[in-house]
């Protein structure tokens, strides 16, 4: 499933999808009652996973706080505060997930529980989708600026990231309905149809442009680390975008095999859904305290290092009415 990056999908799928929508064997999950088999809940991983998405949420708020008050903004902070809104709201609906499947257990034949889950799985799918959409816009952003700087630095409009990120939030959400209409109000063997497109969409469109485009980053950094220092910037998304690779890419292709009867998620893909959201603030803060082969300076000090750079460069700014030299 596109959701794949986090276990929820998959473990409310197997109560939403009727048996011809998957090879799944639906009649082994039952016992006899309305009472779903459902397993206890791993006390160990569900910790764990509290504490990341805790901590991620910690984080995210700080990034949010520094880039909400921020004076001036330039395009690659409009990403990073879009991705910041949608890393906080996913690892909030998966927080309160956590808490519903706990409460769940001992309630399993309660419908309202079901109808619950599923309005925090669908919230939990758009919230992640969209990460993986802007993280894609910030590096296909970021190349575009190195293969045509004369373009992004002239032609480019002026409000491109804010209506690309809106578009980008608003993308998500009719693969959202159609998966609540065919998965949950009228269950028919649509609902693994349209969780096929968001899998198609998510894995094979957009990640391997996010790929390609990070590459082309990181050909271009090594090459001009020969002539002077890697951009922070450009640090920032390479590391962003494998971190998100390396958490939730292997998890996607898992639990899309288990909507195909060929394999099952297991739990640490809770934790790697909320790790990949929550890590984010500390590659911001790393990157940007990391001096001299030192550490150096508070949180607010290494958010400043990494976001105004490009202020400080002038790569990202607006041409229009500028010094004539500037240009």
């Amino acid at each position: 499933t596109s959701h794949s990056s986090g276990s929820m999908m998959a473990e409310l799928s197997t109560q939403t999808l009727p048996p011809t929508a998957s090879s799944l064997d639906y009649k082994a999950l039952y016992n006899g009652t309305r009472c779903q088999k459902i397993l206890p809940p791993n006390v160990t991983i569900l910790s764990i996973t509290l504490i990341i998405c805790l901590l991620g949420l910690v984080g995210n708020g700080m990034v949010l706080r520094f880039l909400g008050f921020h004076r001036k903004r330039n395009p690659f902070t409009v990403y990073v505060l879009n991705l910041a809104v949608a890393d906080t709201g996913f690892l909030l609906f998966s927080l309160v997930y956590a808490v519903v499947y706990m409460a769940q257990y001992p309630f399993c034949d309660n419908p309202e529980f079901l109808y619950i889950s599923f309005l925090f799985t669908m919230l939990i799918l758009w919230t992640y989708s969209t990460s993986l959409y802007l993280l894609t816009a910030i590096s296909t952003e970021r190349c575009v600026s190195v293969l045509c700087p004369i373009w992004y630095r002239c032609r480019r409009p002026r409000h491109l990231s804010a209506i690309v990120s809106a578009l980008l939030w608003a993308l998500p959400v009719p693969l959202c309905c159609s998966m609540s209409f065919f998965c949950l109000l009228h269950i028919n063997e649509n609902c693994f149809t349209s969780i096929l497109y968001v899998f198609i969409l998510n894995v094979l469109i957009f990640s391997p442009i996010m790929v390609l485009s990070s590459l082309t980053l990181f050909i271009q950094m090594r090459w001009s680390s020969q002539q002077r220092p890697p951009s922070k910037l450009y640090v920032v998304i390479l590391l962003t975008v494998l971190f998100f690779l390396l958490l939730t890419l292997p998890q996607s292709v898992t639990h899309f095999l288990f909507y195909l009867g060929k394999s099952r998620p297991t739990e640490m893909s809770y934790v790697l859904a909320c790790a990949s959201s929550s890590i984010n603030p500390f590659i911001y803060f790393i990157v940007g305290s990391y001096r001299k082969r030192q550490f150096r300076g508070s949180l607010k000090l290494a958010l400043q290092r990494v976001f105004e750079e490009q202020a400080d460069s002038g790569e990202d700014r607006d041409p229009p009415n500028r010094d004539p030299m500037e240009t």
